[in-house]
């Protein structure tokens, strides 16, 4: 991750070691998916840039060490997509390890049109991944909804995906998402939505809740938007009620103490990252006031 992330977590107050530890040892909060009422683990990692590298032995150790991180501290929920280079490919690699993929909520995308072009998409990402189903796959951007829905229907007929969805990361497209969850049925949506960009909470968020449709939620750090602000920044004091080691935990406690969401998905490609990003997903989460003394923080810098 950029040079802003570390620097943010090498300057904020950090727990005492043994408090620490003891929090690392904590349960991992877990969510239900509203349509079967599966659990999740809160926290997901997410392949967006970090995970398009070479799929070559030495560009994918670190995130291979990364994902055996995560899951090996009770993480599961790994979104990746077709367009996100070669991450599909690396995930194959990294999937290969003996035993790995079993332990893996792994969700997808679909972002092509045409019935039988979409097939071919799926067909493609099956085998970049070496795997032979998925567990969710959604409609990236709403690109042709309608006729990527019904394909993503009949897949998950024949038990080839147990999920479908429908993605966005762009405030302009919430309207359209809305439209989208009013008038189908959704096992998943996937927002962008941060302490510092809550447009989604205003009434996707709720409506989610309402139709019972389980929440990804990604960009949860801004792009790094969010390191930037604060670098130099000691954490307030609300942060430190709530247990908070780092600014990353801060940033996905406030995601996460939103009780419609399911699962942040934050780039995790070290496996230090995935000991701080988890450490968000244990312990407490802020109630009303106390996210809105974090709102109130994070607009002041």
């Amino acid at each position: 991750m950029p040079v802003s992330r570390r620097a943010v977590i090498a300057a904020a107050t950090l727990a005492p070691l043994a408090a620490r530890l003891g929090h690392a040892a904590e349960p991992l909060i877990r969510r239900p998916i509203p349509s079967t009422g599966e659990m999740l683990p809160a926290i997901g990692i997410g392949t967006s840039r970090r995970y398009e590298v070479e799929p070559v032995p030495d560009k994918v150790a670190p995130l291979k060490e990364a994902v055996q991180a995560f899951v090996s501290r009770g993480g599961t929920v790994i979104d990746t997509a077709p367009s996100y280079g070669t991450a599909e490919d690396v995930l194959g690699v990294i999937l290969a390890a003996a035993g790995l993929r079993e332990k893996i909520f792994l969700a997808s995308k679909v972002d092509t049109t045409g019935h039988d072009q979409t097939l071919a998409e799926f067909e493609r990402s099956l085998k970049r991944m070496r795997v032979d189903a998925i567990d969710l796959v959604a409609v990236h951007n709403l690109i042709d909804v309608n006729d990527n829905l019904a394909v993503l229907r009949d897949l998950k007929s024949r038990k080839r995906i147990r999920y479908v969805g429908v993605t966005v990361w762009r405030d302009d497209q919430l309207e359209a998402l809305e439209a989208v969850m009013k008038r189908e049925t959704l096992d998943f949506i996937q927002v962008n939505y941060a302490i510092d960009n809550r447009a989604a909470a205003e009434r996707v968020l709720p409506l989610a809740a309402d139709r019972g449709v389980a929440v990804m939620t990604n960009v949860p750090f801004g792009r790094d938007r969010l390191f930037k602000a604060v670098q130099g920044r000691e954490l307030p004091s609300v942060a430190k009620d709530l247990g908070c080691a780092s600014w990353p935990q801060f940033f996905l406690k406030y995601v996460l103490g939103n009780p419609a969401v399911t699962c942040p998905i934050p780039g995790m490609a070290k496996a230090a990252y995935v000991e701080d990003n988890l450490g968000a997903a244990r312990g407490k989460l802020p109630d009303a006031a106390q996210r809105k003394q974090m709102e109130t923080f994070i607009d002041a810098v």
